[in-house]
């Protein structure tokens, strides 16, 4: 329950109802759609909403010989913020595609890793605006099994990176992309249920 101005109000009361939707653009990653709200209260709105694709993002995790735990991660230009960005390996969900198949196919083109994938999560990736889900998926006993098979503009560099590293320098640097903060939250929560995960073992 919420308390506002002495009135408790439910989640219930909060929601809006939706009426018509209009396209406004229609680009190649995502539409531009308004939409019309009711509040409980009476009040009418047109909103903007980006209505995309789901997204996918994988978090390939080995340990090395020195008994170290890594994340395999990428390095590459984004184009919305003009800076090299290092992020764990992530796409597009395609028509037809279930987020698991895109996030093993994702990785497949992007690292040529093959692993064992576990869902960590879905989430709204900005509810203030945005439709879509994103979806988290843990991957590990890596196995490579071909070079990268990129798309005619990706470029993309595959580092190997300490978990410790990641965890100590996440939203700072190269580390800029604020997805990726999510990933490592469900990450550092299946690692209380798993503690070895961050652990070095000898």
């Amino acid at each position: 329950m919420l308390i506002k101005k002495g009135v408790v109000m439910s989640i219930k009361d909060l929601e809006w109802k939706t009426g018509k939707k209009e396209e406004l653009c229609k680009c190649a990653l995502f539409d531009l759609v308004s939409v019309e709200r009711f509040s409980t209260d009476g009040r009418k709105g047109n909103f903007v909403e980006v209505d995309g694709k789901d997204w996918i993002v994988a978090i390939p995790w080995f340990r090395n010989k020195d008994g170290v735990p890594y994340f395999v991660m990428e390095e590459q230009f984004r184009h919305g913020s003009a800076t090299v960005t290092r992020e764990f390996p992530a796409g597009l969900v395609e028509r037809g595609e279930e987020a698991l198949g895109a996030a093993k196919r994702e990785l497949l083109e992007e690292t040529g890793l093959e692993g064992d994938f576990s869902l960590l999560g879905n989430v709204n990736p900005n509810s203030a605006f945005m439709a879509n889900r994103q979806s988290f998926f843990f991957v590990e006993n890596l196995r490579k099994v071909k070079g990268q098979s990129l798309d005619e503009n990706e470029q993309i560099d595959v580092v190997e990176v300490p978990v410790a590293e990641a965890v100590r320098d996440m939203g700072t640097g190269l580390y800029d992309n604020g997805i990726m903060m999510m990933a490592l939250g469900f990450f550092l929560r299946l690692a209380e249920k798993r503690p070895e995960l961050r652990e070095v073992t000898k």
